[in-house]
């Protein structure tokens, strides 16, 4: 028998060698991205008829979805009032009949033609004491006849149909099967671990399957492969980073006259034990002799900054400096003052001075900071007066270079792009590389970390520091419920608490029937307003710089009862003070954004309130609230918004090639992301260049080029 053939043979050839492949079935399958005979056998079946439990129309019950196997009887199409077409197919099973009604579609009347077999996928009722099913989802199978028939995703504009599909993909695996068969770079030991079929049996099992479970079989070999890529190029890129990049020497003694174990005896409460164990995984990192790449990722008032400013004492304690890059002003500004605080009074050595030691100098650069205190920050940097900078984007400007760039850490990373946080982390002195953090307050399944921040070790903040309070989520469902949640701010404001009312648009829209700030605003602060007599303010993205900072200035300064805002206030706007957080059209916000709006507020020592106003039309959105209503918890919204979404949300930034996870899901494969990432460390650490493993390699380069592989890795 000839040598089997790899997967990257058949990405060479044009699916138009395949029978009944011409040029106008090509365009059609392109629609798929299917181009080669290895795009047509990663089109897997999005599901299964199952001839051995076949449903009838005759078992059909009222209002319940069902799918049925049926043969089109009689179809026709009449217009109806308005212009509209109705196209009436009257279908049947041997057990009894069904008519399907399909509105302005009349294209139906070609697409099932009398004999034709189909699944219909759909709701059934009762009209006139007979069965029907109105615009059901439809497959056509045509007349195959194997105990379980893949369904494939196919596309009538296209001109295919899932039996046409599944019979290009039969005569490609004949063809493959029968002559050579599949080479599988997956050694036989690991296959044997965790009992995976060979790559054969699994694309066999995939499209031709006897047997449901033969498919379930398949598809988990499959699964596998496709994380095991994933990780494969995760794991060997940093295992690359680690090889070749000098890190820098940080002194990371940790004896009481240390910088950092004088700062952690100075403050007022202890650590939790999650922030111990992430400063100390920190800490290991910072005495390796490669960079630190870590993602910390923390729920909101984890207390993910004292561990950041750990760090980065870390290195000013051995002569280096730090730098936060965070994405706003408002956010900057916030550290800088927080951090200022905190670290008022500290001292570092410095042999140029009488005494020997000089104070710790901590500063701000932002797009704000005037241009002569601009250009004597950037001097002291060059020359290492600065210990610590906080800044924005300004950070990165060429303009900007340190002495001796020693630790990163970047605040919510995901809305930074590659080429910034690289910037950052190339300021150091040329030599070695800066230890890098990146922080993110939106919690994600250690799953989807170990996937999407493959690359990354996690650090991971699961506990509330003493002195928060829970925060109390309710959902204002109607208009009298609406009016207490007005009650209760004035309550609080008349108690001398302040308030924060979130909108999803700034201005009103002709397209969405949502309220807008501006209109917000000034409906909640008119005469006989709800909120009539309160210091109201207003703050959104259009608001020019040096009025933002002057409203939220004055929000800080307790100068104003109630904030009516976007989204630009849902990170790191910190006002102890303020214990209510209304938002509105609150189905208009995805799960993560209400928790980080709702993390605003709980964070002083008196009582709190976040209310989800509106009523949402679909049952996503009603899911959604009811989550926040049911936990505080990120990480368990987390998995709910995976469950809700799905991963293409979480995967869709550097999902460009073609490994997009066809049958994978974090959700219900996640012991196989672990699993894929256990064997690819056991490969690489035995084989780091792939030289023995070249199937690998050649599977690597083809599913995650260079290009890929850069989206996946977020340095």
């Amino acid at each position: 028998m000839a040598e089997p053939i790899p997967l990257t043979e058949l990405a060479e050839k044009p699916v138009q060698i395949l029978k009944g492949v011409g040029e106008r079935k090509a365009q059609g399958l392109e629609t798929f991205g299917v181009r080669t005979v290895l795009d047509l056998l990663t089109h897997y079946p999005r599901r299964y008829i199952d001839r051995t439990k076949e449903a009838r129309i005759a078992d059909l019950e009222i209002d319940e979805e069902a799918m049925v196997l049926v043969e089109v009887r009689r179809c026709s199409t009449r217009r109806i009032k308005g212009g509209r077409t109705m196209t009436s197919v009257q279908v049947g099973d041997g057990s009894g009949s069904l008519a399907i009604t399909f509105f302005n579609q009349a294209w139906r009347e070609r697409q099932l033609t009398v004999g034709t077999q189909a699944v219909v996928f759909g709701k059934a009722s009762l009209f006139r004491g007979k069965l029907q099913m109105s615009n059901p989802i439809v497959d056509l199978v045509g007349d195959r006849t194997g105990r379980i028939v893949p369904v494939y995703p196919q596309s009538d504009k296209a001109g295919l149909s899932t039996w046409e599909i599944a019979g290009w993909v039969e005569n490609a695996l004949e063809r493959t099967l029968a002559v050579r068969g599949f080479a599988d770079p997956l050694p036989v030991e690991v296959r044997r671990r965790y009992d995976l079929t060979d790559r054969a049996r699994a694309f066999r099992g995939i499209h031709l399957p006897e047997t449901m479970a033969e498919a379930q079989v398949a598809r988990r070999r499959l699964v596998f492969d496709e994380l095991f890529r994933v990780q494969l190029a995760l794991v060997r890129r940093k295992r690359e980073i680690e090889r070749t990049t000098i890190g820098v020497g940080h002194d990371t003694s940790n004896d009481p006259d240390s910088l950092v174990a004088r700062f952690h005896a100075r403050l007022p409460f202890p650590l939790t034990g999650a922030q111990t164990n992430a400063v100390e995984e920190i800490r290991r990192d910072l005495g390796a002799v490669y960079p630190m790449h870590r993602l910390l990722q923390g729920d909101v008032g984890a207390g993910k900054t004292l561990v950041a400013l750990s760090a980065l004492l870390v290195g000013v304690q051995g002569g280096y400096q730090g730098a936060l890059m965070a994405p706003t002003e408002v956010l900057a500004e916030q550290h800088y003052l927080g951090v200022r605080e905190l670290l008022a009074g500290f001292t570092v050595k410095d042999p140029a001075t009488l005494l020997g030691e000089r104070e710790l100098r901590v500063e701000l650069l932002t797009n704000r900071t005037p241009g002569a205190d601009r250009r004597r920050l950037t001097e002291a940097l060059a020359t290492g007066g600065v210990d610590i900078v906080i800044g924005t984007h300004a950070l990165i400007q060429d303009a900007v270079g340190f002495k001796s760039l020693g630790v990163v850490v970047i605040d919510e990373q995901h809305r930074f792009g590659v080429e910034q946080r690289a910037a950052l982390r190339g300021k150091g002195d040329g030599g070695a590389v800066p230890d890098v953090l990146v922080m993110t307050a939106t919690p994600i399944p250690r799953t989807a970390a170990m996937t999407v921040y493959g690359d990354l070790d996690v650090s991971v903040l699961d506990e509330l520091p003493p002195g928060r309070t829970p925060i109390e989520t309710h959902w204002a469902r109607d208009e009298e419920q609406e009016l207490a949640v007005w009650d209760q701010v004035r309550t609080e404001a008349a108690a001398g608490r302040q308030a924060y009312v979130v909108c999803p648009l700034i201005e009103e829209s002709d397209k969405l029937e949502v309220r807008s700030a501006q209109d917000t605003y000034a409906e909640l602060a008119e005469p006989g307003g709800e909120l009539a007599g309160l210091r109201v303010g207003l703050l959104h993205g259009r608001v020019a710089p040096a009025e933002k900072e002057e409203v939220m200035g004055r929000f800080r300064a307790g100068e104003l009862d109630v904030l009516v805002a976007t989204t630009v206030i849902e990170v790191g706007v910190d006002v102890p003070n303020a214990t209510v957080m209304v938002i509105l059209d609150a189905d208009r916000f995805g799960i993560a954004q209400l928790h980080q709006l709702r993390g605003r507020v709980g964070r002083g020592s008196e009582s709190s309130w976040c209310y989800l106003v509106g009523e949402p039309t679909t049952s996503d959105g009603e899911a959604r609230l009811e989550a926040l209503v049911a936990t505080t918890d990120g990480f368990e919204l987390a998995e709910i918004d995976l469950e809700l979404r799905g991963e293409g949300t979480l995967m869709g930034e550097r999902q460009k090639g073609r490994n997009d996870l066809k049958l994978a899901s974090l959700r219900r494969d996640r012991e196989w992301v672990e699993r894929a990432r256990d064997v690819a460390a056991e490969i690489l650490d035995a084989d780091p260049d792939l030289d023995t493993n070249p199937l690998l390699a050649e599977e690597l380069a083809l599913f995650l080029g260079d290009e890929d592989a850069d989206f996946l890795l977020k340095n």
